[in-house]
């Protein structure tokens, strides 16, 4: 039996839409850049947003080698639009940004049903629940504190934070070589079925597919133990508990 759960987190326990092609979004954020003396109009903010994560990219790149899959902090970004109009800036400015920048770009955001009776569950069943997730810890730990799921987990990885990103097993490795996990004792739970489960499979852990409708299409070998095709967090119980 599993001792040690690693949960995906969009498209698995929170369901989101965000949309950040919005016009309405770019020209928001750039009056709120204004406002702190960044004058940018709505286009110009968006293409230099788009050079300056282009150029994060590859400096991660260079800095990790052995990353397959990097991501970046998304906080660089936002400051580094502040910088380039010889504006100063505080962590509180760019906090405050990034706080925007996700509102005005989600439609929607939820949890699934279920998933509070769920890490509930394994909590009491003597679990370890950790997150494993492809996002940015600026827009992720906000959203979990505001559906107030952070207090079920052991630990939370999210991948700005360590420039690697899921289906790399170097990013699996980090986290089960921190709290020195048994694989065997070990499953990745997530909804799609490249970067949770080939990245499970690469690190040599089991993985439990859901499919929600925001998955991708799954289009070739579904590398899980077990699998969930309609969506119901529910069925999650009786291969974890």
């Amino acid at each position: 039996m599993y001792k040690n759960i690693l949960f995906d987190l969009y498209g698995t326990l929170i369901d989101i839409r965000t949309n950040e092609d919005k016009p309405e979004l770019w020209a928001n954020i750039a009056l709120l850049y204004g406002y702190k003396g960044a004058v940018y109009t709505a286009d110009e903010l968006k293409s230099d947003y788009e050079k300056y994560v282009a150029e994060c990219k590859e400096k991660i790149r260079k800095e990790y080698p052995r990353h397959k899959e990097i991501d970046i902090p998304v906080e660089e970004v936002f400051e580094k639009l502040f910088k380039a109009k010889d504006v100063k800036c505080t962590q509180a400015d760019i906090k405050f940004i990034a706080a925007a920048f996700r509102s005005m770009s989600t439609d929607m955001i939820k949890l699934y049903d279920g998933v509070i009776d769920l890490l509930e569950s394994l909590k009491k069943a003597g679990k370890k629940i950790y997150l494993l997730s492809n996002a940015q810890s600026y827009f992720t730990m906000n959203e979990m504190n505001m559906l107030d799921i952070t207090k079920y987990f052991d630990d939370i990885f999210i991948s700005s934070d360590h420039r690697v990103s899921k289906p790399d097993p170097i990013y699996f490795e980090k986290l089960i070589d921190k709290h020195n996990l048994d694989k065997k004792e070990t499953i990745m739970v997530g909804n799609d079925w490249i970067s949770d489960m080939q990245g499970a499979a690469a690190a040599g852990i089991d993985g439990l597919y859901i499919h929600q409708e925001i998955s991708s299409e799954i289009t070739g070998e579904l590398q899980a133990k077990w699998a969930i095709m309609d969506g119901d967090v529910t069925k999650m119980k009786q291969y974890l508990i």
